[in-house]
């Protein structure tokens, strides 16, 4: 049985003429943890956006769970995305966007009292996002992407704004999460998430 769920063949991504990734071939299994390294500039984003559906490719192939991604709900259903800090909702508190994800996505993996003791957002539960630090609004984030039910993460530097402590937790919870049968793909540029990982470098595959 293959258990790869990510299937990347030779996929070259050019955005406005200019080569962002080029003949990248990539598997990724069930319960795998990758990290997607490497300097500004070299792909890690685009890999991201191309594996969601949100980037197409210019050659090659991409395939999430048998086919190729589609910026759909039934896409989306199985994958929880984490990049660019999410539009908050006005007049809703950390705790009802937590709500919110179980309202929308139905039975979580973490109920929502536990997740903001786990993300440490507990004392600003009662706040609305945007009264929070930026690095208590990225555990929000995250918290609100591990929440839901899902097969696959896909998180875009998902280390930013968080203190030393929490980054070793986040590594610990994305294990856990592979543990439990998901698969992440994570690009990062903090060194201990990608030393629990096994890593890519899409900047290999670039154009000189």
């Amino acid at each position: 049985m293959d258990d790869k769920i990510i299937k990347v063949r030779g996929v070259t991504v050019e955005l406005e003429g200019v080569p962002v990734l080029r003949d990248l071939s990539l598997a990724v299994a069930r319960g795998e943890v990758v990290a997607v390294v490497g300097p500004n500039g070299s792909g890690k984003s685009t890999l991201l956006r191309s594996l969601a559906g949100l980037v197409p490719v210019s050659a090659g192939s991409v395939e999430v769970f048998g086919a190729p991604p589609v910026d759909g709900p039934a896409f989306w259903r199985r994958v929880a995305w984490a990049a660019d800090e999410p539009a908050w909702y006005p007049g809703l508190t950390t705790r009802e966007h937590l709500e919110l994800m179980r309202a929308v996505h139905g039975e979580p993996r973490l109920e929502v009292e536990a997740a903001l003791e786990l993300f440490g957002l507990s004392a600003r539960a009662d706040a609305p996002p945007l009264n929070l630090s930026t690095g208590q609004r990225q555990r929000l984030a995250l918290a609100a992407a591990l929440i839901r039910p899902s097969e696959l993460l896909l998180l875009d530097e998902p280390e930013r704004g968080l203190d030393a402590a929490f980054r070793e937790r986040l590594g610990a919870l994305l294990a856990g999460y592979a543990a439990a049968g998901g698969t992440v793909v994570a690009a990062t540029h903090d060194a201990a998430l990608a030393t629990g990982a096994r890593q890519v470098f899409p900047g290999n595959q670039l154009t000189s």
